[in-house]
């Protein structure tokens, strides 16, 4: 008989965490590798769990995945070492009333593209074959913070197996799923995708869990299931700890019961005393036929009208436009670089761009120069924002700040790592790539925090995104640019080229992309500084014949400026005949030099509106 049938009359208690168990045990490695290495210490936690009054028992199969298994070197032992932990199960179950669930947990976490859906779907069907191949009474699928990821797994499933489906999402915030999807929608969707028990597990303990159930109905063929945390972690002595209060955790199943869950157990520093405690309170607890949900306010997303300006997509999508970047300083005299910033706006440019301590060296944070250019020199700021400095908490809050200000020009970059910088100890942070960058502030367009909280008011976000040509496959670069459009870019800006045979090239490669490219151009100062970009930077490489130039006046200083500029002049006019936009990246705070290309671009530009109108 299916426990689907038990639970038409009565509430059923899931088994609590099995990692807390072992890790209480001072076992602390991989433990899906127990089932062949330790059995014995396996079957213990599954026993203990049976004798708290668990009716069904998961097998330690939570990462026994291809995917989460490599990080051990164990890839290659799947099905090894799913077989093996039912087998673990089984020989406790035997004799008793109790169902064994084959686990299979999520794979995403902050980084969509980490994983692709085909190497998830690939890692899963070999789990799920393992377990089902076991004779497993069921399957859980737990644990996934990405719809997209469960929906997939859970339609393939279904496909494969007519055994009961358990289906877990896991919550950011109360009520909404990563990506802004109401628990009801998703709950309801899992449903229709044929899983026959859906809920939640992870994350929240029992009373941010009871909140997000107030308002999700009874279902029409599906039952609900709760797995929450203990409580929240704490952090001590370099491990995550949770709060062990048994007796509050059974108090909150009787909440559960009322809230309509059929199937209670335990995640997260939950044990065998979570579980006893469940079972005791739910024991005379009739399950709901009926439920009257909890109808919260909703919370409108607020638009102001900020200050309306014409975005540099627009612009270059119109005519030809220049941006310049401008490097914050390394040290804290600003003098220069505010100098620089004014007579570039007096020049014409249309921004001014500010990287995010390029080079992975620190600078003077260029959210803070950005607001006084924009404040006290009319100047637009377009602001870099790396990936490697700031966890998602740190990029989100940033992202506040910058629309608070009434800042809105990005541009999002992965950034180097900390090794080539000044500080190589330093951490690399890396919670996001470029990519998942872009998505998040697209989502915060929509007034949706990464986590899918409503953030009570829209973004209004312009999104640049690089551009690297300097290749030997220039068409792999334009499949990421592709796909940076995908994610919701709004332009590109390039590294610099040092080739006028090369910007005609980037021009043929890309040519079908139809949001503006900025082309960058970086006037040279020296030989020495030739041969240091060409060797010792990513992502930029100089042609023989510009290092040749360079190297011909490398004695001569005014000779070497001089004929860096001719050279970044022989560029823009290439740049101009292909591209409407114009990326000049200022040297070492040189601005005259990127001012003077400035005006030489703009008087290209008169000279080119002077023709048309005398032929009109």
């Amino acid at each position: 008989m299916s426990f689907l049938h038990e639970m038409k009359t009565r509430t059923l208690i899931g088994d609590g965490a099995i990692g807390t168990f072992l890790y209480l045990k001072g076992l602390d490695r991989c433990f899906e590798e127990l089932n062949l290495t330790d059995p014995s210490k396996v079957q213990e936690v599954h026993q203990a769990y049976l004798q708290a009054g668990a009716q069904l028992i998961q097998t330690n199969t939570y990462a026994a995945n291809k995917i989460k298994l490599s990080r051990y070197g164990l890839e290659d032992k799947v099905a090894k070492i799913n077989k093996a932990a039912v087998n673990c199960a089984k020989k406790v179950i035997t004799n008793q009333e109790a169902y064994l669930l084959g686990t299979i947990g999520g794979i995403r976490g902050f980084q969509k593209r980490a994983h692709s859906i085909a190497d998830i779907i690939g890692s899963f069907e070999e789990q799920m074959n393992s377990l089902l191949e076991s004779e497993v009474d069921g399957l859980l699928l737990e644990t996934f913070y990405d719809f997209e990821e469960l929906s997939a797994c859970l339609k393939i499933a279904r496909k494969n197996t007519n055994l009961p489906i358990i289906a877990h999402v896991s919550l950011d915030e109360v009520g909404v799923l990563h990506g802004g999807i109401p628990l009801k929608a998703a709950l309801t969707a899992l449903e229709d995708f044929g899983a026959d028990v859906v809920g939640m597990n992870c994350r929240m303990g029992p009373f941010h869990m009871l909140q997000s159930f107030e308002e999700v109905p009874l279902l029409n063929k599906a039952f609900l299931s709760a797995y929450p945390n203990a409580s929240l972690p704490d952090y001590k002595d370099g491990r995550l700890v949770y709060q062990t209060n048994p007796k509050y955790f059974g108090d909150s199943a009787k909440a559960f019961v009322e809230e309509g869950i059929r199937l209670i157990g335990g995640c997260c520093g939950t044990t065998p005393d979570h579980i006893r405690a469940v079972a005791k309170a739910v024991k005379d607890e009739k399950p709901i036929n009926e439920k009257q949900i909890k109808v919260k306010p909703k919370q409108s997303v607020i638009i102001l009208q900020k200050e309306q300006h014409e975005r540099l997509s627009s612009i270059a999508k119109r005519k030809k436009s220049v941006i310049v970047e401008l490097d914050p300083p390394k040290k804290l005299n600003t003098e220069r670089f505010f100098e620089g910033s004014r007579n570039l706006r007096e020049a014409g440019v249309d921004a001014v761009t500010l990287a995010d301590n390029s080079l992975a060296s620190p600078r003077i944070c260029n959210l803070s120069l950005a607001s006084i250019i924009k404040r006290e020199y009319n100047v637009r700021p377009l602001v870099h924002i790396t990936c490697r400095d700031r966890n998602l908490i740190g990029l989100q809050s940033h992202l506040m700040g910058l629309h608070t200000l009434g800042i809105d020009e990005l541009l999002a970059v992965t950034g180097d790592p900390t090794k080539i910088g000044d500080f190589p100890g330093a951490t690399s942070v890396y919670d996001l790539a470029s990519f998942d960058l872009i998505r998040l502030i697209k989502q915060m367009n929509q007034g949706v925090s990464f986590s899918g909280k409503d953030l009570g008011e829209k973004t209004n976000f312009s999104v640049g995104a690089a551009f690297n040509p300097n290749v030997k496959h220039i068409e792999k670069m334009v499949q990421r640019m592709e796909k940076k459009l995908e994610c919701g870019a709004d332009y590109f800006l390039s590294q610099p080229v040092f080739s006028k045979e090369q910007v005609g090239q980037i021009y043929e490669a890309t040519k079908h992309i139809k949001a503006p490219i900025y082309l960058g151009v970086m006037p040279l100062t020296s030989s020495r500084n030739a041969e240091f970009l060409h060797n010792e930077v990513p992502g930029i490489k100089l042609t023989e014949e510009t290092r040749l130039r360079m190297a011909r006046v490398s004695n001569d200083v005014e000779a070497s400026q001089y004929e860096g500029l001719q050279i970044a002049k022989e560029l823009v006019d290439e740049v101009h005949h292909y591209f409407n936009g114009l990326y000049l990246i200022t040297p070492f705070l040189r601005y005259e030099t990127t001012v003077e290309l400035t005006k030489y671009w703009n008087m290209k530009n008169e000279v080119v509106s002077g023709k048309k109108s005398a032929t009109n």
